[in-house]
């Protein structure tokens, strides 16, 4: 499955790849797209597109390193996207080889790593339970404040433990005796199930193959005399039964062929084994590759784990129902705010049918990028005459170009260089375009069926399907494409050109594809960028967005060799953006051009891909750039000799400090505005950090608001609002977390200093981007502002047209600070006054340009002084590390342990 040259030199998975395997368990056909994700943690973004296609995952934990930090970050992945998992214990075979344990020794190093995993397992149900019954508990306080508050009732106190009693989690952990566990060596290519041992030993031992498989994994063993099977391995101090039938013959396998390299007893083991190998394998001399041939034809792994994906992992139609909200609903929204048509694709989902009456809808979760030699349709095939001909007359011509470019060189060179054999020349030479990268959708289709030449509505991630059916007389464009649209529009019509089944590095073409499989669409890249959701209806809303378990940190500028090939970077750039979902690119206001990337080893897949693939061009990188964040700070108190300076205040010359307050005009001097910049305190600042996406969801929701209203008069503007009231209400949930917001932002004002008081009546808007971790305070005594009151009535005044614009000069000034460029963090900006003189019959706009553009330059300009009179600090960014080692791996007290980061 690791086709690209890097994988395979470093031994590790960097992209996500599919195959579609065919499996036949008791009669039964099955079909399997298995997506192998890699294991490193710089790759977890390739891991979460991978989940979010998936109802089942396999989780292979190494049974010598034991659980580690990305063992953690995948069973969570699984486990927040509602996945069933199971679990196979691999490299077995490095216990006994490398080791050198017995078989009870790896018994009870085996049992360790599953309590390990299991508890994991244990915390997230736990975290979540608890989360669940935390939210239940807020709505019933809720309740109860409003219905008021119940005598004698002590409201301090909760049992949470009755939660996690009532909750249900048998079949929560991985127990080898329900199957969800396989012991195996990938690289001996064996496996096996505690079901595969009871079947073999079932009629040896005569005993029911039930019975066996309850006792085969725990604390029992087998009494010799009476022939029974007894509790109490350990306490009796017995071998467990698991070693007795299982691990003992399979050290002894070990041991006779590759410990003592007795070649004369492989073939009476395979004998007894009813095993059938061929004489080439049995007269190899190495020990170890007898071995390999053994165990795949006795214990074969590929059949073990298939079947246990059959048996215990769920198909597509038995999808969960709040998978299914989850799916389609963000976080921030209810899935009963949506339009009735979208509440009932809800069925289609359960459904997961292929019938012409179903809607279809596929979700592509990245784009792949392929060579276009590697396609099908660019295949090798035989060749007519006719194109054989052809070839060779380009073939001709092509070298006899290039030995007249080696003449001018060296004639003789030359005539030893160009022959006559144009048989074994490359067909990427002849057709250059062949070398360039074709994007295949990775997706799957999770309701209808869909069919080479249909028409399906590409809806991007910021589709709203509100929005879009409440939308009279809406019109799509069929001939638009993504980079078309205008900021307002999210749906593009796509035609589907080519479909692929996936088969790890090959690509197989096919005419249609049905519900539930994974699938690769071609023709797609001029309409997706890096997630879409395909349907035939607009009515479907865009999948809620993948959450990535590791933040692009690592930032480094990048620029070509020669400054002539800056083209040739712009277009490998924008290509890498597309076809990497964990990669960003930005474009600094320096020109300069940035990459950030997940850590080390993924910088250095993207450069390689730059060089190699998408701008094919030398490079030349900076070293990491690290973010930095500008803020202000109170006057201090003291100087550097710790001497306080309000005793060193002495008049000199009448010069007085400076006026903390800029008052700024614009350039036809219709506007006056005047700010003041004041440090937040961190309670605040982490409080906005923390609650980003529901600050995003306000502010979006304001500018519906302004939207619907501006350029209307009065009566018009009430009555729109009361027509399309509906649709411009915020869904229960999120004004349920806006008022868990404002209550606990009212809990820290209330400790802090009264000037911050009655901030929740005084913000105006956050940033940067709407989200941001800066406010700007409306402290006017005459003009009225709502954001976190979104109960309160819209009054009419003159300065509402410019509103907008006000805030985005706030928001430019927060997004580039004065000190070097970068965004500022912890900064409140106070607006004491903001006047609007519109009554001057003299029209400025053909000299200063229009009043919109004259207020957003003025409040940056304003918001920058009066940054720059305050204390400026520059804050860089702290990085936390969590080490997580065995117990074996603790050092004593005494120990001197040197650890960089």
């Amino acid at each position: 499955m690791d086709s690209r040259p890097d994988e395979q030199q470093r031994g590790i998975t960097m992209k996500s790849s599919s195959i579609a395997l065919y499996h036949a368990l008791e009669g039964k056909e099955y079909l399997v797209n298995l997506i192998d994700s890699p294991g490193h943690i710089d790759f977890s973004g390739e891991v979460s597109t991978a989940v979010r296609l998936c109802d089942g995952a396999i989780v292979v934990v190494d049974v010598v390193e034991g659980v580690c930090p990305q063992t953690r970050l995948a069973l969570k992945q699984a486990y927040s996207e509602n996945l069933k998992a199971v679990l196979v214990l691999n490299k077995i075979d490095r216990l006994i080889l490398e080791m050198q344990m017995n078989a009870l020794d790896a018994y009870i190093h085996i049992n360790q790593v599953l309590e390990q995993v299991n508890a994991v397992m244990g915390e997230l149900f736990a975290s979540d339970i608890l989360k669940t019954e935390e939210t239940q508990i807020d709505k019933q306080q809720q309740k109860q404040n409003i219905a008021g508050p119940v005598p004698n009732e002590d409201n301090n106190y909760y049992d949470w433990t009755s939660a996690l009693e009532d909750a249900d989690d048998s079949r929560l952990y991985f127990s080898p005796e329900q199957g969800n566990v396989v012991f195996a060596s990938a690289f001996d290519g064996w496996g096996f199930t505690i079901e595969t041992f009871a079947k073999l030993f079932s009629e040896k031992l005569g005993v029911k193959e039930e019975i066996l498989k309850k006792v085969l994994w725990g604390d029992f063993y087998l009494n010799p005399k009476t022939k029974r099977f007894m509790k109490g391995a350990q306490e009796k101090a017995k071998k467990p039964l698991f070693v007795q039938v299982i691990f003992d013959n399979l050290w002894n396998v070990y041991e006779t062929i590759v410990f003592r390299n007795e070649r004369d007893k492989v073939a009476m083991i395979s004998a007894k084994l009813g095993i059938r190998m061929t004489a080439r394998d049995l007269r190899h001399t190495n020990g170890r590759i007898q071995l390999q041939s053994l165990m795949m034809q006795w214990l074969p792994l590929a059949h073990v784990v298939l079947d246990m994906v059959c048996k215990e992992l769920p198909s597509p139609k038995e999808i969960p129902p709040g998978k299914v909200e989850k799916l389609l609903c963000p976080r921030i929204r209810d899935f009963d705010s949506y339009h009735p048509e979208t509440k009932r694709l809800k069925d289609d989902f359960l459904a997961c049918d292929s019938g012409d009456d179903r809607p279809l809808i596929v979700f592509v979760s990245k784009m792949m990028s392929v060579e276009k030699s590697l396609l099908p349709a660019n295949r090798p095939r035989p060749l007519t005459q006719e194109e054989m001909a052809q070839r060779r007359e380009r073939a001709r011509q092509l070298r006899e170009e290039v030995k007249r470019q080696l003449v001018q060189l060296d004639s003789s060179f030359a005539n030893e260089v160009v022959t006559d054999d144009y048989e074994g020349i490359d067909p990427r030479l002849l057709d250059p375009s062949l070398c360039e990268p074709a994007f295949i959708a990775f997706a799957r289709v999770f309701s209808g069926r869909v069919r080479r030449g249909d028409k399906v509505y590409v809806l991007s991630p910021k589709h709203d399907p509100v929005r879009a059916l409440d939308t009279p007389h809406l019109q799509i464009d069929p001939n638009k494409k993504l980079k078309d649209l205008r900021s307002d529009e999210h749906i593009t019509v796509a035609e589907i050109d080519k479909l692929y089944i996936l088969m790890g590095r090959e690509l197989e073409e096919i005419e249609e594809a049905v519900a539930g499989n994974i699938i690769g669409i071609g023709g797609l890249e001029e309409h997706i960028l890096k997630t879409a959701t395909l349907s035939s209806t607009i009515s479907c809303p865009a999948f809620s967005e993948i959450q990535y378990a590791a933040v692009p940190i690592l930032r480094v500028a990048i620029e070509p060799y020669y400054p002539a090939q800056l083209p040739q970077l712009v277009k490998g750039l924008k290509l890498l953006n597309q076809s990497d979902p964990c990669v960003q690119v930005v474009l600094q206001e320096t020109g300069e051009h940035v990459l950030v990337t997940a850590g080390e080893v993924h910088l250095q897949r993207c450069l390689e891909d730059l060089k190699s693939t998408y701008a094919k061009i030398p490079l030349s990188v900076s070293e990491p750039l690290v973010p930095f964040r500008e803020t202000i700070v109170e006057p201090p108190k003291v100087d550097m000799a710790n001497e306080e300076i309000d005793c060193q205040n002495v008049d000199k010359g009448g010069s007085s400090p400076q006026d903390p307050a800029i008052t700024v005009y614009t350039s036809n001097k219709q506007s006056k505005i005047k700010i003041t910049a004041k440090p937040m305190p961190r309670e605040i600042t982490d409080l906005l950090d923390k609650s980003a996406d529901l600050l995003k969801v306000i502010s979006q929701h304001i500018k519906t608001l302004q939207g619907v209203s501006k350029n209307d008069n009065l009566e018009s503007k009430l009555e729109r609002l009361e027509v399309d009231g509906s649709k411009n209400q915020l869904s229960e949930r999120v004004l349920q977390l806006l008022e868990n917001f404002k209550g606990e932002l009212q809990v820290i004002c209330a400790k802090l200093s009264p000037e911050w008081g009655n901030l929740i009546d005084q913000i105006w808007s956050v940033g940067p981007r709407n989200c941001g971790a800066n406010l700007l305070l409306n402290q006017t005594t005459d003009y009225q502002t709502k954001y976190l009151l979104l109960d309160k009535e819209i009054a009419e005044d003159p300065r509402f047209e410019y509103e907008s614009s006000f805030v985005n000069g706030f928001q430019m000034a927060t997004l580039a600070g004065p000190l070097c460029e970068e965004p500022m963090m912890g900064v409140a900006f106070c607006v004491e006054e903001w006047t609007l003189d519109k009554d001057s019959t003299e029209d400025t706009s053909h000299t200063f340009g229009p009043l919109s553009g004259q207020i957003m330059s003025a409040v940056k300009e304003a918001c920058r002084k009066a940054f720059q009179v305050r204390p400026q600090r520059l804050m860089t960014a702290m990085y936390f590390c969590d080490i997580v080692v065995d117990q074996k791996a603790l050092v004593h007290d005494d120990s001197l342990v040197a650890c960089h980061v």
